[in-house]
């Protein structure tokens, strides 16, 4: 009997499959007067294991309308998501619950994202709860304490209150959720933007360093091109729910090809020198 290929796990992609195929994602928005603004058009985009894939554009352009369809927050009016070698948007049931875990998203505002009534050690031990309800109080405990000290805060902020913390702590909360269920991918929808910008960047360099240590996938959604800079191995411009242009991170930022990228570009002094190339 010849030898059969065992089927691809839901944990990793078929052989050099990417990570994630987005083919013609499409969604539209329907005024209360009758208009349709396209929100996402014909977006198309391959993503590999261990890249920082930046979208970037002008408030409006669509940028966390595609954040939200990606992680299903939002089902698209077409198009196909692949995820680790399975159709995303068709994945139900246990299919779905496994493939979700490993898709975590972090969101703009650190206030807004955590539940007031919550301690820290609720609400990064939600995920768990949801997705490994069979874990023990000890092991629980372990993922808890090894989420909160990989983003720099120590075991005793777990019984603490989100308005205990300051904005960058929040956000360090936030990402400790994200990551206690040890995802393939983070989609981080403005991470930075609504903190200063000097601890914006402290957050921007932890999720340099988580990136290394755990293995992540970033899907970086920013309008600031300092902060893509910062941080992404590639860029995709985005205009009017388009992608203008997508290509490595320094060939974007030092030989940008679209109109549109270049006026983003000239609306900014001095770059960071980027990690792609």
């Amino acid at each position: 009997m010849p030898p059969t290929t065992p089927k691809a796990s839901s944990d990793s992609p078929p052989n050099d499959s990417p990570l994630l195929r987005v083919r013609h994602l499409k969604k539209t928005f329907v005024l209360p007067d009758g208009r349709q603004i396209p929100a996402v058009d014909d977006v198309d985009f391959d993503l590999r294991a261990g890249e920082t894939l930046a979208v970037v554009g002008e408030s409006g352009c669509g940028k966390t309308t595609l954040a939200r369809l990606l992680v299903r927050l939002l089902e698209p009016d077409g198009g196909q998501i692949v995820f680790l070698g399975r159709d995303w948007l068709q994945a139900r049931g246990g299919e779905l619950r496994r493939l979700r875990r490993q898709m975590q998203m972090i969101f703009q505002d650190p206030y807004g994202s955590l539940d007031p009534r919550q301690p820290v050690s609720s609400a990064v031990a939600e995920p768990l709860e949801i997705h490994e309800a069979g874990l023990d109080r000890n092991e629980r405990r372990r993922r808890l304490e090894e989420a909160i000290e990989a983003v720099g805060l120590g075991k005793e902020t777990l019984g603490r209150f989100p308005h205990e913390f300051s904005g960058g702590q929040r956000q360090r909360v936030a990402i400790a959720r994200a990551l206690v269920l040890r995802p393939k991918l983070v989609v981080a929808d403005e991470p930075v933007s609504a903190l200063d910008p000097s601890i914006g960047a402290q957050i921007l360099d932890l999720l340099a360093r988580l990136q290394e240590r755990f293995g992540l996938t970033y899907i970086f959604i920013s309008h600031s091109l300092p902060v893509v800079a910062r941080l992404a191995t590639r860029i995709a411009v985005m205009r009017q729910g388009r992608w203008v242009e997508v290509g490595d991170a320094a060939e974007v930022l030092d030989h940008p090809r679209h109109d549109y990228t270049r006026a983003l570009l000239d609306a900014v002094p001095e770059l960071p020198g980027a990690r792609g190339g």
